[in-house]
């Protein structure tokens, strides 16, 4: 039986919870969950529900732990004991490993619950160059509940898309680059990707270790602080994350009370793009920006020239070796062993998985296997972003943090012609290559459409990031749009 869509009511979640307010909340999302995910507008942001999630809230909450049993939906290339981890592909529809991944580990006992696994761009968007973000074989295409015939960007579609609609507290998802803060961006919400290494990646399915990072998407930066809080912390299994220990903070610390004044802020004016209406958008930020006492600083910067084909050569190469030694460690006789594996999968199932799009990506990455041309780019790609980008403008210029639109407003969803976003707007690549801390806060809307604006800083400026998106969260003076759950329209 459909059940009716209910109405958007958010959960004021963000202060302590209540005797007896976990486990209801809970139950309430799962209803949700049900009531507009699987039935009314189907927005096929969840691929599975937790059953036990209220129990486990209310237990959490007795507790007394930081996060008290507040719910959080998992992005499903992440592992979680009691669901299986699919990333989005048949391939892995009964990968049961009963693992906990580190970061979801650190997250129960803090206090949270997995309240269920988020739908994403199959294989996190990295199998063919014309997919259709928001799309898999297991969940189907994701819908954003601002306007349902809209896309969701991609690859932690479903998380975004299940924090915009109200389903969950918070999410987690995982980005290589730009699959939390697209996501966040064109659904309305804050989403934000540390610095590589802040979080583990240990049990998360790959594509690249240089890259590859989960963080948090919640509906505020004070939600999605306290989440990272709870993920956030060293790994033996990650070396990446060896450092990061020493680097731990409470990243909720002085957010309600952050300020702008004197702070000199990097606008990144060829990103904004040609787009004259989040061109519009942005300048309303900026001038919030300027209200509450920041210093704003245009700089004339392009994106380095050969750092993108750089990092797509590390990308193919690191999907080769890094794909492999995850499915190296699942259990199962059946279970693919490498690239080859899924590739043969796919042609055996051609009508399941290469309806829409096909595997460009998988065979290119198959073939990438020249380590010196890959250690080569990786140095060229780390350089570009890092050294000579964000660092070198955070200096030059004498700026904090460099700004720019996130991404362009959602775009009709297209299965057979794939994805049509606007490239000229961002930069998000510099951080996303650089490994360093990425924010998206939403700024307003084009036409109802959610736009974000991003916060990039230097590697480990993650908390400082969250306080200058706090901050500004509290000087916007534009209204972020609530979901319709109806398609886009013109006349509203």
């Amino acid at each position: 039986m459909r059940i009716a869509a209910l109405p958007f009511v958010a959960l004021a979640l963000a202060a302590p919870l209540s005797a007896q307010r976990a486990e209801s909340d809970a139950r309430t999302y799962l209803d949700r969950i049900a009531a507009i995910d699987d039935a009314g507008p189907q927005l096929n942001a969840v691929i599975a529900v937790n059953p036990d999630a209220p129990h486990e809230a209310a237990e959490a909450e007795a507790q007394g732990l930081p996060l008290a049993g507040r719910t959080v939906l998992v992005k499903d290339n992440i592992e979680t004991r009691e669901l299986p981890t699919t990333a989005g592909s048949l391939a892995l529809a009964n990968n049961m490993t009963g693992r906990d991944a580190p970061l979801i580990a650190r997250m129960r006992e803090a206090g949270g619950v997995v309240l269920g696994k988020t739908n994403l761009s199959e294989w996190a968007n990295i199998r063919d160059t014309n997919s259709t973000s928001g799309w898999s074989a297991v969940g189907g295409l994701t819908r954003n509940p601002h306007a349902i015939d809209r896309n969701t960007c991609g690859s932690s579609s479903g998380s975004g898309a299940a924090v915009a609609a109200n389903l969950t507290w918070a999410a987690i998802g995982t980005e290589t680059d730009g699959s939390i803060t697209c996501p966040a961006s064109v659904n309305g919400i804050v989403g934000f990707k540390p610095t590589v290494g802040l979080v583990s990646r240990t049990h998360v399915v790959p594509i690249s270790h240089s890259q590859d990072t989960a963080g948090p998407m919640a509906r505020s930066v004070a939600d999605a602080a306290l989440l990272l809080n709870a993920i956030a912390g060293s790994d033996p299994a990650d070396s990446a994350t060896a450092d990061t220990d020493s680097r731990l903070t409470d990243f909720t610390a002085g957010l309600a009370t952050a300020s702008l004044a004197g702070v000199r802020i990097g606008v990144l004016v060829n990103a904004i793009g040609n787009r004259t209406d989040v061109r519009k958008v942005f300048e309303v930020a900026l001038a919030d920006l300027r209200l509450a006492g920041a210093e704003i600083v245009e700089i004339d910067a392009k994106e380095p020239e050969g750092m993108g084909a750089a990092e797509f050569t590390v990308l193919l190469y690191e999907l080769h070796t890094d794909m492999a030694a995850y499915l190296a460690t699942l259990p199962g006789e059946d279970t693919p062993r490498d690239l080859a594996d899924l590739i043969a999968f796919n042609l055996e199932n051609a009508n399941s998985e290469l309806r829409w799009f096909g595997q460009s990506l998988f065979e290119a990455a198959l073939e990438t296997e020249d380590e010196g041309t890959y250690r080569e780019a990786r140095a060229k790609s780390l350089r570009l972003a890092g050294e000579e980008g964000i660092d070198r403008l955070l200096e030059q210029y004498d700026v904090e943090v460099l700004v720019a639109p996130t991404r362009g407003p959602a775009w009709t969803s297209d299965l057979l012609n794939g994805d049509n976003y606007n490239g000229s707007i961002g930069a998000g690549s510099l951080a996303a290559i650089a490994g360093y801390p990425h924010l998206t806060v939403p700024m307003g809307a084009v036409e109802r459409l959610p736009v974000g604006i991003s916060f990039m800083g230097g590697k480990w400026a993650d908390h400082r990031m969250l306080q200058l998106g706090a901050a500004y969260e509290r000087a916007r003076t534009v209204a972020i749009p609530e979901p319709s759950l109806r398609r886009w329209s013109p006349d509203g």
